[in-house]
């Protein structure tokens, strides 16, 4: 549990329900924020049920790659998950059976495969104890260096995998557990308008949904979306964090996510 107050922290207790009353649905992030350890936490499985009874949508966007997140796509109830931080889309089809959708068309993610392919051989080799992430061979459009699942880099071989990866025209953001990198535009930002309109129907209007996160690749949702909100682990990155949530769960994880839940069902 976080013992607030955290420098400049709101706590989500304190959201006045008459801002959660016209929630049209909820975007999140999922490691550490929906997970523990990689397996989604019983409290936040069960928030996601009762945000989908009561017709609440709910979209997951996640640095994970496309391979790791195809089970959860099929078996959560959520409207999409957004993989490689808005890389690829996975959202079941009206036959039950699970469609991917690319933001950049094939030849494009051919030529960037390449590119990546070079770049990750590059981290390995100029930043000394660097390792791939494990779930590295189901990543279609990114790359990631774990810090933090299986093995432990410092604040400085960090920012090494990060300038590595800039060097070579890669978009890089650290998560609460690796380092991804990618090439292109997209963005969890652009991973919700996408989401929102082939999910939804309907353009997506970031004062009508909340977002939840926990670390430092959240900051521009935190930024753009006003409604956000830090589950309470989010203090591990509370210092680095240049743009920080409107309001911090007490719980950390899934525990987090269903009061967010419960808080937005209760206003309705």
């Amino acid at each position: 549990m976080l013992d607030l107050p955290l420098a400049g922290a709101t706590a989500w207790s304190a959201v006045p329900p008459q801002r959660l009353a016209a929630v049209a649905g909820v975007l999140t992030d999922i490691d550490d924020t929906l997970t523990r350890d990689g397996a989604i936490e019983p409290a936040a499985l069960a928030a996601l049920a009762r945000l989908s009874q009561a017709g609440v949508p709910v979209i997951a966007i996640t640095g994970r790659p496309a391979g790791w997140s195809e089970p959860f796509a099929l078996a959560w109830p959520v409207a999409a998950i957004v993989a490689e931080n808005g890389g690829v889309m996975l959202c079941r089809a009206a036959d039950g059976s699970l469609r991917h959708d690319f933001a950049q068309a094939p030849a494009e993610r051919a030529a960037n495969f390449e590119r990546l392919q070079a770049c990750a051989t590059a981290v390995l080799r100029e930043v000394p104890g660097t390792r791939l992430a494990q779930d590295s061979a189901g990543r279609l459009t990114d790359i990631a260096v774990d810090h933090s699942e299986f093995a432990h880099l410092g604040p400085a071989q960090i920012d090494q995998v990060l300038a590595v990866m800039r060097a070579h025209g890669l978009t890089a953001t650290v998560s609460s557990i690796h380092v991804n990198g990618w090439i292109g535009t997209h963005s969890k930002w652009t991973a919700a308008e996408w989401a929102v309109r082939e999910t939804l129907g309907r353009a997506f209007v970031a004062d009508e949904w909340l977002y939840v996160g926990d670390s430092t690749n959240d900051q521009l949702m935190f930024e753009r979306v006003p409604l956000s909100v830090g589950v309470a682990n989010i203090a591990r990155f509370w210092p680095e964090l240049c743009v920080k949530p409107a309001y911090v769960t007490a719980g950390e994880r899934g525990v987090g996510f269903a009061e967010v839940a419960d808080a937005l069902l209760a206003a309705r």
